[in-house]
């Protein structure tokens, strides 16, 4: 029997893309369709949509909307409303959405009022004898779930960087235009008590945690130990790591033994808090690599690097967890000065007009 199969996806904060989490979404629902034998809807939230439409619109599925001024922010109610429409529109049997903050603060919300189930925080979609699985990480990814599920409707929430993007084959300034069919949604009242009222960023130095970043710098607890002359050095460390994250562009981590310090008030880096935590008790990031200092490497914190593809390590003990299998490359040296080398070598690099 045929189902049908809806991807949901919101514009992001330019107000006429997708997200990129919408794309990989998008990949996942037009592998799973043909496994189903399902038809693909794709369903789309924001205030002006047609420009994210035409994107998506080359794999010939049909598209529906729900636009307007209500619907340019993330809001619960007036998202939780959006979404429910258009699953009601579909009829929808299969609901496929990315893991975005706007998505998942809303999706079990919407799942309750269609009386269906969610499984969030999934992995991947594939299909065993024809039958839909969904995958996903518990206990700190040290138990893998696999889910099978006879209700309907069934909401996927699909974590970014577990599927290859979807990416348009035809030829640049070809864009398809799309036809989408628009579902009126009337807000009552109460539904719109929440309003925007503008956006707070740091400055782009100040963040550092960046899931978009090709390479994840761990710093481990040595950066506030005692150094070679019996002092430790934490203004130090902090102008090498925050140097060598400007002209990186790389995302920050640490071990826990070190984020663990904040919490006690002893002296550590000012700007690492619980999260940039990486590992067991922390977070898993999924850049391409990754490169850590001054940390042991031990178990419970190299968990968290398990989506890492090409990982090295600075560390002074050549026995440390890294030298046993956890890192490609291992450099026995002290930290502060392979960064503090490697931070004028990218300053170089810089001012000679190249790429860091």
């Amino acid at each position: 029997m045929s189902q049908n199969i809806l991807l949901l996806a919101h514009v992001d904060e330019s107000a006429t893309e997708l997200p990129k989490a919408a794309y990989e979404a998008l990949g996942a629902a037009l592998d799973t369709a043909p496994r189903l034998g399902g038809v693909l809807t794709i369903g789309i939230i924001g205030e002006s949509v047609q420009t994210a439409a035409n994107s998506v619109a080359a794999p010939g599925a049909r598209i529906v909307a729900v636009e307007g001024p209500d619907f340019a922010q993330p809001r619960y109610a007036s998202d939780a409303a959006a979404a429910e429409a258009l699953c009601k529109t579909v009829a929808a049997d299969i609901v496929i959405a990315p893991g975005t903050s706007r998505f998942l603060r809303v999706m079990a919300g919407v799942a309750a009022r269609m009386k269906g189930q969610i499984d969030t925080h999934l992995t991947s979609l594939e299909t065993v004898e024809g039958v839909l699985t969904a995958r996903r990480w518990f206990y700190r990814q040290r138990l893998e779930a696999v889910i099978q599920r006879g209700a309907r409707p069934w909401f996927l929430v699909v974590d970014s960087g577990c599927h290859a993007a979807w990416t348009s084959t035809k030829a640049a300034g070809a864009t398809a235009a799309a036809t989408v069919e628009k579902i009126a949604v009337q807000l009552p009242p109460e539904a719109k008590r929440t309003s925007f009222s503008g956006v707070r960023v740091p400055n782009a130095d100040a963040q550092t945690i960046r899931p978009d970043a090709k390479l994840l710098f761990v710093a481990g607890a040595g950066w506030s130990k005692k150094q070679a002359d019996g002092k430790t050095h934490l203004p130090e460390a902090e102008g090498v790591i925050l140097e060598f994250l400007r002209h990186s562009g790389a995302s920050l981590g640490g071990s826990k033994s070190l984020v663990d310090q904040t919490g006690e008030n002893q002296a550590v880096l000012g700007f690492m808090t619980h999260l940039n935590q990486v590992g067991q008790t922390g977070s898993t990031p999924r850049h391409p690599k990754g490169l850590s200092t001054c940390c042991h490497g031990e178990e419970p914190h190299v968990v968290g690097w398990r989506f890492i593809n090409e990982r090295r390590a600075v560390n002074l003990d050549p026995n440390c967890g890294w030298a046993r299998g956890k890192a490609d490359v291992l450099y026995v040296a002290d930290a502060f000065e392979v960064m503090a080398k490697l931070n004028r070598l990218l300053a170089e690099k810089a001012r000679s007009g190249g790429k860091a």
